[in-house]
């Protein structure tokens, strides 16, 4: 049996890819989200009620599939990463990573010695489908994605250094947690936020590393794909969803909420 090979990472520097984040917690949902026609899924495992053992049935129904699953785990923790990338994920999108350090240690937790730290097991796991992928711990390191998440004034400071580190593939600017750590709460639309953003990206793509973002509003994932980002997640399936039953029960039953159109780029 043949390693998969990540096309996402193949893809990452030679043309743009489009995604979705999936953050319900049901296998039945990602599938779904997987024959939509995404280059890339996020299965979040940060701010959707998602853990280790949740997220795997969800990596098994998008597997059939060509749009590559990426997993957001809750914090970068090494342990926590030898536990995703068992269960088969290749690509990692780490959160709050502010500094260099933070992001090598990333690195070297997605790989296995003497380049990375990450703990060899893979009799017992699917990655390897339990051994039945011949060599699978040599071959792993160069399937492996790493994208970090810049979310913080912190991290825009250190954009160019944690680019620099041998590992990262991606970097993707975390419009909400931007916004907040700006002073402005709630409006990632903002105009300064909107010009750290359009700044950070650029500062991303000179540095050789590919930008990524997430938007729920059209004109602003058309905005950053003009800019040249690589990777562009365009919506939320909870999002999608509350969207669309809202506007049914307001067409039979009238007065019903109806979500209001995204004022900014974020979540």
């Amino acid at each position: 049996m043949d390693l998969p090979v990540n096309t996402f990472k193949q893809r990452l520097r030679t043309e743009q890819q489009v995604g979705v984040w999936v953050g319900l917690p049901n296998s039945t949902a990602a599938e779904i989200a997987a024959t939509a026609g995404f280059d890339w899924l996020v299965l979040d495992g940060e701010h959707a009620p998602n853990d280790v053992r949740s997220l795997l049935p969800l990596l098994q129904a998008v597997a059939p599939y060509d749009s590559h699953p990426v997993i957001r785990p809750p914090v970068g923790d090494v342990a926590l990463i030898k536990q995703m990338l068992d269960i088969g994920v290749q690509t990692l999108l780490v959160p709050m990573v502010d500094t260099p350090e933070q992001a090598t240690l990333m690195a070297q937790a997605m790989r296995y010695p003497p380049q990375g730290v990450r703990g060899v097991g893979a009799a017992l796991a699917r990655a390897s489908r339990w051994n039945a992928i011949e060599n699978y711990a040599e071959l792993a390191n160069d399937q492996m994605c790493l994208l970090v998440q810049v979310e913080s004034l912190e991290g825009l400071k250190n954009i160019e250094a944690i680019a620099a580190v041998e590992g990262v593939d991606g970097i993707f600017i975390g419009p909400a947690d931007l916004s907040a750590a700006m002073g402005h709460l709630g409006n990632p639309g903002h105009p300064d936020v909107q010009e750290a953003i359009d700044t950070a990206i650029a500062r991303i793509k000179g540095a050789g590393k590919a930008a990524g973002i997430l938007s729920v509003s059209e004109e602003y994932a058309q905005h950053y794909l003009d800019l040249g980002c690589e990777f562009v997640a365009v919506g939320l399936d909870t999002s999608v969803l509350a969207a669309g039953l809202r506007s049914m029960a307001a067409r039979y039953k009238g007065g019903a909420p109806v979500a209001k159109a995204a004022s900014g780029p974020g979540y």
